[in-house]
């Protein structure tokens, strides 16, 4: 198994140094579910939310917080990113998933290090709108199952997820 790589050799919590690494085309996918009420999934699809277009401002606060995710996570990098979409499907119960909404972002960038991180936070902050937006009708929604589902690129080569 691989060490750690944002302690020092003193065990210090440091930011990796990026400098000599190639810059390539980095693409993460993440995605994450929220579990509502039939009857909310109703409201978000009908658009007759009293807030507005949930699924448009999710999407909106899931861009922006990808973008904005170095300043939430203290030893993530600043990258400039190339591409952020935030897609949603509306789910009915199944066997893997319950009613609700399942998010996934796709981000990329040209650089020295992986946008991970990044996609993670667009859904996470995507669905954490929804709720937001929704919890005067459903305070019992449920965030889960947030994840990296693949990432491409840099030296480490692809990953997807089972």
């Amino acid at each position: 198994m691989s060490t750690l790589t944002h302690f020092d050799a003193q065990g210090q919590a440091h930011m990796v140094d990026v400098a000599g690494k190639k810059a390539t085309h980095r693409v993460a996918v993440a995605s994450g579910h929220i579990e509502m009420l039939p009857e909310t999934l109703a409201l978000i699809e009908s658009g007759t939310a009293h807030k507005g277009d949930v699924l448009g401002i999710a999407r909106i606060a899931g861009i922006q917080g990808a973008k904005k995710t170095s300043d939430l996570i203290p030893l993530c990098h600043p990258l400039a990113l190339t591409r952020v979409a935030v897609e949603f499907a509306s789910v009915r119960a199944n066997e893997s998933d319950a009613i609700g909404i399942t998010c996934t972002a796709t981000v990329e960038t040209i650089g020295p290090t992986g946008v991970e991180m990044e996609a993670l936070t667009a859904v996470q902050i995507a669905l954490l709108t929804i709720y937001d937006m929704c919890k005067a009708v459903d305070r019992g929604m449920i965030i889960r199952d947030v994840r990296v589902k693949e990432k491409h690129g840099g030296n480490s080569g692809s990953f997807v997820a089972c």
